[in-house]
């Protein structure tokens, strides 16, 4: 089922919002033009994961050679540190199987939609 989160082009590209979606929080995150809803609970504490500061990160690097980068792309929980690829999911320390748990977006002239399974 489809559920409307956002008026169409509520949110710019970097922009994110917490909603409310069948008794459960959602981020909605828009970056390069998609949409992406994270539920709002880290796989590590249950944390509410997506009050956390969304930014880049450090990629790996050789010794000395400290490379920036996935800018506006890596949300960071806001109680432990952990941060995960907001386009994926994916929690980024090398060899994690943890993941945030996604749903399908889907946006077109009359709003942003989360879809959820019944």
């Amino acid at each position: 089922m489809r559920y409307k989160v956002l008026e169409a082009n509520e949110l710019t590209d970097g922009g994110q919002r917490i909603v409310s979606v069948k008794e459960m929080e959602l981020g909605i995150y828009r970056i390069d033009g998609r949409y992406y809803a994270w539920r709002n609970v880290c796989p590590h504490a249950a944390a509410p994961v997506c009050a956390g500061l969304v930014r880049g990160t450090r990629l790996p690097s050789g010794v000395y050679d400290y490379r920036f980068g996935l800018d506006n792309q890596v949300l960071r929980c806001p109680w432990h540190g952990w941060e995960f690829d907001l386009t994926n999911g994916r929690h980024l320390a090398q060899g994690s199987k943890a993941k945030l748990r996604g749903y399908p977006v889907e946006a077109d002239e009359s709003g942003v939609y989360v879809v959820i399974g019944e």
